[in-house]
This record gives structure tokens, sequence and C-alpha cells, in this order.
């Protein structure tokens, strides 16, 4: 079951934090694969419950993050308004505004995270600047095709589509030094561009499997690959905070030569 989670984001997690992160990435992969496997026979009884627990278990993991990585509370609110939509989603159809409502504050919090991580400097990397130019032609094409069919739904998806999108771009522009934050939001995009198309211009083959395995991957990125940005941050100031302690030792020895 714990195939459902990419290895480089698992190996990542657990490398970071070893006895304090696996139990929680279990849960949440296990929750994820029973809820994939089990599809054909959903809704069933406790099918939202496993639904939640497969990004809730992340959001638990990044509490448990507070003291070591800055922001982990705003992550782990991204992930609780995530797990929140994903339960309401899953009840009733009915609910879909409010489920939709649930993901527009998660990526309103994802892209508060983000800015507080933007990258620095007065020269941005061209391919990044290259890759949210790709971002906005995509999702304004999609707009242009999708919001036509949604009726009285045309402000609250527009909303979120703009939401969405500059969550996406906000990931890429970040300063983490791997690349899976922003994979995990390019994810969360296609996920719910798959979801849209489905529901509202025509059917999506294997859309189950397609929107579930794309999505839980994009927050197994945001996630995972947000703490792990932390834990890598860590030790580059451990060693410089190191090199700057040998400095005051070597100088008289220095000056002594002189």
């Amino acid at each position: 079951m714990l195939s459902i989670v990419p290895y480089p984001l698992l190996s990542m997690g657990v490398y970071c934090e070893p006895m304090r992160s696996r139990p929680l990435l279990y849960v949440s992969a296990a929750a994820s694969a029973v809820y994939l496997l089990t599809q054909r026979w959903q809704p069933f009884a406790g099918s939202a419950l496993v639904k939640g627990c497969a990004v809730g278990a992340l959001a638990v993991l990044a509490l448990r993050w507070r003291r070591q990585r800055r922001d982990v509370g705003v992550l782990a609110l991204g992930l609780a308004f995530s797990t929140v939509g994903d339960v309401l989603l899953d009840l009733d159809p009915r609910l879909f505004a409010f489920g939709l409502g649930a993901f527009l504050l998660a990526h309103l919090t994802y892209i508060c995270l983000f800015t507080r991580n933007r990258a620095t400097g007065l020269r941005p990397d061209p391919r990044r600047i290259a890759a949210v130019l790709g971002v906005l032609v995509y999702s304004a094409t999609l707009s242009v095709w999708i919001v036509p069919s949604v009726s009285t739904l045309a402000v609250p998806v527009i909303l979120y589509i703009c939401a969405l999108t500059t969550m996406v771009s906000a990931a890429i522009l970040a300063r983490f030094r791997q690349p899976w934050v922003a994979v995990g939001a390019i994810l969360f995009l296609i996920s719910d561009s798959l979801l849209a198309i489905h529901k509202f211009k025509e059917p999506v083959p294997l859309r189950d499997f397609l929107v579930w395995t794309t999505y839980y991957f994009g927050q197994c990125g945001i996630a995972l690959g947000y703490l792990g940005s932390g834990q890598a941050a860590g030790r580059g100031r451990t060693e410089k905070s190191k090199n700057r302690e040998t400095v005051p030792e070597n100088l008289p020895a220095q000056n002594a030569g002189r």
C-alpha cells in the first residue's frame, strides 16, 4: 500500500524525522490506497472518513513539526481545509459548493505560505518565469472552455480558478531548493482540471484513478516538500554556525605567525 506515495517523497519525509514521521505517513498512505482501491463501491459507510485520513494525517504530521519548521501551522491549516473539502465532496454531491469553498480556503492558505517563502533577488529565474507563464496560459484556456458550462456556479468557479492559479504560481516562485512543492502544486492543478472537465464538459477516462492520484501526490509534494526544505535549510544553518565557531579558534594562530 505504501507504493501509493512516490518513493522520493516518502523517503524525504522519513529521512527528516524517522521516528515521528513514519506512523503518520503510513496512515496517510494506507488511507489513500484503501480509498483508491474501493472507489468502485463508493460511497459506503466510512468512505468519507477513509478519504479524510489520507490528507488529514499529513496535517497532523505538519503540526508535529511546529517547533522545527517556520510557518508549519500555516501548512497544517491548508491541509486541514483540504481535508474538510475532501470529506464534504464525498458525503453528498449537493455539498459541492461547500467543498469548493473549503478548497478555496486551502489555496488561499497555501498562497500565504508560499509568498512568505518567496525567492529574493533582483533577477528571477527565467525557468520559473516561463513555468508561471505556462500555468497562466493553461488556466486561461481552461477557464474559457469550462466557465460557459457551469451555469450559476460561474462566479465561485472563476474565483476558485484564480486562487488555484495563484497558488501554483506562488509555489513555483518560492525559494525551495527542491522542486517537490512546485511539482505538488502542479499536480493539484491537474487533478482539479480533470475533475472540472468531467463534471462540466465531458467524461474523462479513468477519472476516479487520475483525479485521486494526482491530488494525493500533489498534497504529498506540498506537505513533505515543505517540511523537507526546512530540514535542509536547518542543516545549512548548522554548518554555517559551526564554521563561524571555528574561526575565532584559528585567529590567534594566524596572528602569532605574523
